[in-house]
């Protein structure tokens, strides 16, 4: 079982959730399935009776993930309050996989070899945190390219080790597409933490978990929700445009107070605004990597972080631990969208001047 690493969540009162995973279709109860909260360092599996327990959860909204080889996966959206203990039934249905031929051409192994490195360039990223992150499995998966268009599944956790933040991920693939300039991906992933071969290391993966986590999209939206925006660093604009020929890509002052407005319950604010929100973070400057990432010349002069949002379907929520509740809620561009995979740390990790 992973356990609940997070000193800084410790003093509100965690929850409980137990349960049992079964077979929809026969009742058996399901030995083996992943059960956690995605974004996490909390997930177990079911023991023979199909049971599982997961406790020292935090209150916010939590994804609950049931997940096992030959069934759909279950996906439990939760508010989880102060003190609250839940007892689940869960039901998993069967579902058909297709065995694929075991003959594998020499021309087919290298095309697969091709779009494994363009997968893992997406997927990962291109930071320096990407260049110590690996996929230790990449028999897993399975490409598909027609048109330009590239997609990636996997019938079974990616597992990622990433040396820069001490972290292995167990990540499970819903979807994945590259089609032009734009990436689309979603998956739940399920964290824990690698031990340190001694001091120096460890101190070297706090550093660089504050750095990962200084200026993301995550610290924003915490920032954002705590009314300290300014504090942190980051100094907010608004555009009616991005594209550099429209006149109207003049940027406008925000009111952040008419940002939020109050949500369903005191955990949750509706994030709101029209065209683009433009998100200087002033903490950091850009990596020399993303001069690169967006074809400028090497050598160009560095500044601040600077980054993009557009709401997707109107009006989204967001939580007090600074997760977009929904996963398509916002668009992102510029620096939030340079980092990916391998910058990611688990919603527990917060620096402990929070």
């Amino acid at each position: 079982m992973w356990g609940l690493h997070s000193p800084q969540l410790a003093a509100a009162q965690s929850a409980v959730i137990a349960g049992t995973v079964r077979d929809a279709g026969t009742s058996r109860p399901l030995e083996s399935a992943h059960v956690f909260i995605a974004q996490s360092l909390l997930g177990t599996v079911t023991d023979s009776d199909g049971d599982f327990l997961l406790s020292d959860v935090p209150p916010g909204w939590h994804r609950l993930v049931v997940s096992m080889l030959g069934y759909h996966q279950v996906v439990r959206d939760t508010l989880i309050r102060s003190g609250d203990d839940f007892q689940i039934d869960l039901r998993l249905t069967q579902r058909v996989i297709e065995m694929k031929g075991l003959t594998v051409s020499a021309r087919q192994a290298r095309k697969w070899q091709r779009q494994l490195v363009k997968f893992k360039r997406l997927f990962l990223g291109e930071t320096p945190t990407a260049a110590l992150t690996n996929i230790t499995n990449p028999e897993v998966l399975s490409f598909a390219e027609r048109w330009g268009v590239l997609t990636a599944s996997a019938e079974h956790p990616i597992e990622i080790e990433n040396r820069a933040l001490g972290y292995r991920v167990h990540y499970f693939l819903k979807e994945f597409e590259r089609s032009g300039t734009t990436v689309k991906f979603d998956g739940d992933p399920l964290f824990e933490e690698l031990e340190a071969s001694g001091d120096e290391e460890a101190a070297m993966w706090e550093a660089n978990r504050r750095l990962a986590f200084d200026g993301s999209l995550r610290h924003f939206m915490l920032s954002l929700f705590e009314g300290r925006t300014e504090e942190e660093g980051f100094e907010i604009w608004r555009r009616r445009s991005l594209d550099r020929r429209d006149d109207s890509m003049q940027r406008f002052g925000v009111d952040i107070a008419r940002l939020l407005r109050s949500g369903p319950t005191p955990d949750e604010k509706e994030l709101d605004f029209s065209g683009f929100l433009e998100i200087i973070y002033h903490g950091e400057t850009e990596d020399v990597a993303y001069s690169r990432w967006i074809g400028q010349p090497y050598g160009r002069r560095t500044g601040p972080q600077r980054s993009w949002l557009e709401l997707n379907r109107g009006p989204t929520l967001i939580d007090r631990t600074g997760e977009v509740i929904d996963p398509y809620g916002v668009v992102e561009y510029g620096y939030f969208a340079f980092e990916r995979i391998a910058d990611d740390v688990p919603k527990e990790y917060l620096p402990s001047d929070w």
